[in-house]
């Protein structure tokens, strides 16, 4: 038996707001059971990530994220994905890495953007320049296609290529450029926090995406005291990543703070059109699996 490998060949037949549905029905299956395994050498890290959904199969995900090779000229981010059969465990497909790690992350925040943000949004701010920064930029645009666009990097050069190459606004000043936005979407690699409560306006929707460590965080404590917050999963952001692990441990929010998560229904909506929405965004592997199906299915 050949076992398929889907690779990027397939991303021409796949489209950001048919993911979203799939995201969406996966959530209505049973719960999935996930587990995540972390090893560090130095700013170097190795994350294994697995996940089981009860009617839709299992997954094995293993990123390697070493920063230093960009120096080198190389990807910073490596990895493989394994889809199982949920009949009988037999190996169903591998899957190109990027492929599905661009459309899983972008897809959980744009999930997430389609039932937070306000539908009126006309401003999207990119905050980073990155590979992630340029599948939001598509990804938001296909929900938000009236919306203009805008980038901020902490590299000027990068920020200026970006827009370039995108046709979007470059914004030179981040504190400037918040206010302006209806939607803030963060993708850096920090480790301490670029985003500032102060800065944010009702109505605003952040999407905080770049944190995937203990100790990283993008925004601030002020940020998550003025906003309703929101996960893609509990099991897998609250005490693991730094975002909201290093405020919940110093007491500056707490556990119900978080409003809800994806499995949690119609509690995954917006109150208001004044109050500030925030959305981390942890990727934990059962996204990974939904994309990975819908993925498989999409390509045929």
């Amino acid at each position: 038996m050949t076992i398929p490998f889907i690779g990027p060949e397939a991303e021409a037949k796949l489209d950001w707001m048919a993911l979203t549905r799939a995201l969406a029905a996966g959530h209505d299956l049973p719960r999935a059971e996930v587990d995540d395994t972390f090893l560090y050498r130095g700013d170097d890290t190795i994350l294994s990530r697995a996940a089981w959904i009860d009617g839709l199969g299992a997954l094995v995900k293993t990123a390697t994220i070493f920063p230093g090779n960009r120096a080198r000229g190389m990807p910073t981010i490596g990895g493989a994905v394994s889809l199982f059969s949920d009949t009988d465990g037999t190996l169903a497909a591998m899957l190109d890495f990027a492929l599905v790690t661009k459309w899983k992350t972008a897809g959980d925040s744009l999930l997430a953007a389609t039932r937070l943000a306000r539908p009126d949004s006309r401003r999207v701010l990119i905050v980073g320049s990155g590979s992630v920064a340029a599948s939001l930029h598509q990804a938001y645009f296909a929900a938000f296609p009236d919306a203009s666009f805008a980038v901020w990097s902490r590299t000027e050069d990068s920020a200026r290529a970006f827009a370039e190459t995108h046709g979007i606004d470059q914004a030179p000043d981040l504190a400037a450029a918040v206010p302006e936005a209806d939607i803030v979407t963060c993708a850096t690699m920090a480790t301490a926090p670029v985003l500032r409560g102060e800065w944010l306006r009702p109505g605003q929707h952040v999407d905080l995406i770049g944190a995937y460590r203990p100790d990283m965080r993008e925004a601030d404590d002020e940020a998550l005291r003025r906003a309703r917050l929101f996960v893609d999963a509990r099991a897998t952001t609250l005490d693991h990543i730094g975002e909201l692990k290093i405020p919940l441990a110093d007491g500056i929010i707490a556990r119900d703070d978080v409003v809800a998560d994806y499995y949690d229904g119609a509690a995954m909506r917006r109150g208001s059109d004044e109050e500030i929405t925030m959305f981390k965004n942890g990727g934990g592997a059962h996204l990974d699996l939904m994309t990975a199906r819908y993925i498989l299915d999409a390509a045929g």
